[in-house]
């Protein structure tokens, strides 16, 4: 009897044991969630998105709890058809076919405040195949601006591919003001053989992070779509062009280009122009170009929420 009870409570011990391996090696969560604890640091030491590049951090936007931005509390002076939403992390903003406008941000309205830089954002969004798609976009005053090309455009050509395509083609522009007149460049994720010139992305209606960062020092523009660099080898580098200059007061857009749609009056509105149809969240400017260590602690912190 001793010897059978003994032999069941091995067998028990034997089950319990295996079953516990089992449980620690389970697949990996690939989703990312954080449990309660201390999470753990990734590398370059971050726990937090507020803790990358936090002293070169220059405006920031979560919509958690109204679209005005967080560093100056700035509100816009226009918002149109846009709706507060589950955003990548807490809410974010839904537009259909809108934009919102704000006045001069301090942060971003000095003549060296963007020479080198970043605009890190997540956007949920679909190629249309009749207009062109700006998230975001740093002007001159709504007065003085006469072109849609102003210092930065973070944009898809969502107008050249129809819906049905489920890649998603980046292009960002960046002009500077140095000698009175733009001088400007740009780079995008298509053009010439793919997987060698550029990385084709497939994302649309999808939370996509969406980076595009200028080193004003070596005059290099790339794009990164969910941590990966997309943007073309031989649009990188735009000799010449330097650290950016801005002319002040500047203006900030999203969802819409500096036009006449969105209230800049000596801008035209292009026939290829687009209000923003999508979800947008977590926009942040930096007046530093990113490390390739930041932007990937950035794409991870984020997308765990934190």
């Amino acid at each position: 009897m001793t010897k059978y009870i003994n032999s069941k409570i091995v067998t028990r011990l034997l089950c319990f044991t295996v079953l516990l391996a089992s449980v620690s090696c389970t697949k990996v969560d690939r989703s990312d969630d954080v449990t309660a604890g201390d999470p753990p640091p990734v590398p370059g030491g971050f726990t937090n998105s507020s803790q990358v590049a936090a002293s070169n951090l220059l405006a920031y936007w979560n919509f958690d709890a109204n679209n005005n931005e967080v560093k100056s509390n700035t509100a816009p002076t226009n918002a149109v058809n846009t709706t507060s939403s589950t955003g990548i992390k807490g809410k974010g903003l839904t537009f259909n076919q809108g934009f919102v406008l704000y006045p001069t941000i301090p942060a971003l309205s000095t003549a060296n405040a963007v020479g080198s830089c970043t605009v890190s954002l997540w956007v949920k969004f679909a190629n249309n195949g009749s207009k062109l798609t700006s998230f975001f976009a740093l002007s001159r005053d709504v007065n003085v601006e006469t072109s849609w090309l102003t210092i930065l455009n973070v944009a898809s050509e969502t107008g050249n591919h129809p819906a049905s395509d489920e890649n998603l083609y980046l292009h960002s522009w960046i002009g500077s003001y140095a000698n009175g007149n733009r001088s400007g460049g740009d780079n995008i994720n298509d053009y010439g053989n793919a997987g060698v010139d550029y990385q084709k992305f497939q994302g649309a209606n999808k939370w996509v992070q969406y980076i595009m960062r200028y080193d004003g020092a070596s005059s290099t523009i790339d794009l990164f779509a969910n941590n990966i660099r997309v943007s073309n080898n031989n649009f990188r580098v735009r000799n010449g062009l330097g650290a950016l200059v801005a002319t002040v007061p500047t203006r900030v857009v999203l969802g819409g280009f500096p036009n006449t749609s969105t209230g800049f009056t000596n801008s035209p509105t292009e026939g290829f122009h687009g209000l923003y149809t999508g979800s947008m969240d977590e926009v942040r400017v930096y007046n530093k170009a990113l490390s390739d260590q930041e932007i990937n602690a950035l794409y991870i912190l984020e997308r765990q929420g934190r």
